[in-house]
């Protein structure tokens, strides 16, 4: 039988109002109280029913969480980052996948899970200004990715501009003066534009040509599209010194044609990929990546909802940058050799 908190109150010698406010971290309880109800808590094993306190406050417990690609390693290592976020408030999140179609996009932030969900997240792809002008649904919606809609929702994003400005910073520095890009996707994608803008800023700034010669479109954004793209400026005939990937499955897809073709990652080629997923850490030449705060992106979604279902007046929406990083790895400095210098 499920213990309750009349058990828990009658093994501590205390009141269901005392034992309630123990559960609930209320702060007006002394430390010799608390510890005498927690200790009644372990040995009865009480779990607190977090459904039935979601409902007394008019709430499911339950945060919606809509991504573009389940199967690429960012959105999956993000999705873990909402969870564990949301699970530190006692909330559970409903995955959603899109696809990155405006219809399912639409479909989700117009609310068809609104009875089921008490807020939601959503990093949309192909959806537009005017979707999200016209929803109704007043289920606080927050906003992943870079695309800034001029809207008032909150958005978390972090400076892709910057971003990829930092990646080729770093190929620069290392002497590299023909770098390539790989996934300036065919039709609109506000990151792949704001990367694709970053490269260019940088060569420019540091006096190299931007050139179009070595920017590679494609469809999609994964280890296929990356080695196509690859391989095709190889046999275009050009050879370029450095490679600045859209994401890292690309970049992994890329440094494997490179293999294939007989060329050395980084001694021919250095290869640069964004996201910092973990598969890039694990492979024979382990890749260097900008490294999103993902933590940081999954907290800022999930406090964004919460604040908005606190009572009183809601906050002014708000646009928050989380941190990045550049890790630098051996597809750009090469492996250490004995005595603490690098090979290639």
């Amino acid at each position: 039988m499920r213990v309750s908190l009349k058990d828990v109150a009658a093994h501590a010698g205390v009141s269901i109002k005392t034992v309630s406010n123990v559960v609930n971290n209320y702060r007006h309880v002394t430390p010799a109280m608390r510890e005498r109800v927690q200790q009644s808590i372990d040995a009865l094993g009480y779990q607190p029913n977090l459904a039935a306190r979601h409902l007394r406050k008019g709430r499911t417990g339950i945060i919606a969480l809509a991504l573009p690609e389940l199967g690429n390693p960012y959105f999956a290592e993000l999705a873990a980052a909402v969870i564990d976020a949301a699970s530190a408030h006692d909330y559970i999140v409903l995955l959603d996948h899109t696809g990155g179609l405006r219809e399912q996009e639409v479909l989700v932030s117009q609310g068809f899970r609104a009875r089921v969900i008490d807020g939601l997240i959503l990093s949309p792809i192909e959806l537009e200004t005017e979707d999200l002008r016209d929803r109704t649904e007043n289920v606080p919606l927050v906003l992943l990715g870079e695309r800034d809609y001029g809207l008032p929702y909150d958005h978390i994003a972090i400076d892709n501009v910057a971003a990829a400005r930092a990646a080729v910073r770093h190929l620069v520095g290392l002497g590299r003066r023909e770098v390539a890009f790989i996934g300036a996707r065919r039709g609109r994608s506000e990151p792949a534009q704001l990367r694709i803008r970053g490269w260019r800023e940088e060569l420019s700034a540091a006096g190299l040509p931007a050139d179009e010669g070595l920017v590679a479109a494609t469809d999609g954004w994964g280890h296929m599209d990356g080695a196509t793209a690859m391989a095709r400026i190889l046999e275009s005939g050009r050879r370029p010194d450095a490679v600045f990937a859209y994401n890292d499955p690309m970049a992994i897809g890329a440094m494997r044609v490179l293999h294939e073709r007989g060329l050395r990652v980084p001694e021919d080629i250095a290869v640069v990929g964004f996201d910092d997923v973990v598969e890039g850490r694990f492979g024979a030449v382990t890749l260097t990546s900008v490294s999103p705060d993902k933590e940081a992106i999954g907290r800022l979604a999930v406090e964004s909802v919460l604040a908005r279902l606190g009572g009183g007046t809601p906050p002014e929406p708000r646009r928050v940058w989380a941190d990045y990083r550049l890790v630098e790895r051996e597809s750009t400095l090469g492996r250490s050799v004995p005595g603490g210098g690098r090979q290639g």
